[in-house]
């Protein structure tokens, strides 16, 4: 059972190491790995200006993204597929589901508009 769910841990500790750094790459909001100081420089800060929409929804919307990324890295952990497969397969869901997520809560938000 354990060796079942050890590719969600190693892609859940990937994506909770790294969730941030994703963040800054899409929206380019400023903010930085968790250990050099993680949303400190975002422009949710800033006064004026689109904020991230990731980062303006504080620790209830990094809980809905962080859940939203790790469904489809737990749903590999169900399939047949060898061990070292469903591994790296469950690590890519993390940039792969977090571009699809970034894209829905950047235009709903409108952050890519005028």
């Amino acid at each position: 059972m354990i060796s079942r769910f050890s590719p969600f841990a190693i892609s859940f500790t990937l994506t909770s190491l790294f969730f941030i750094n994703l963040c800054n790459l899409i929206f380019r909001c400023g903010c930085r790995s968790l250990w050099a100081g993680a949303a400190v420089a975002c422009n949710i800060h800033a006064q004026q200006g689109h904020h991230c929409p990731w980062c303006s929804h504080a620790t209830g919307g990094y809980a809905i993204v962080m859940t939203l990324m790790c469904i489809p890295q737990l749903g590999v952990c169900f399939t047949r597929w060898s061990w070292p497969v469903r591994a790296i397969v469950a690590t890519a869901m993390f940039p792969a589901a977090g571009l699809v997520i970034a894209g829905a809560f950047g235009w709903l938000g409108g952050y890519w508009g005028p």
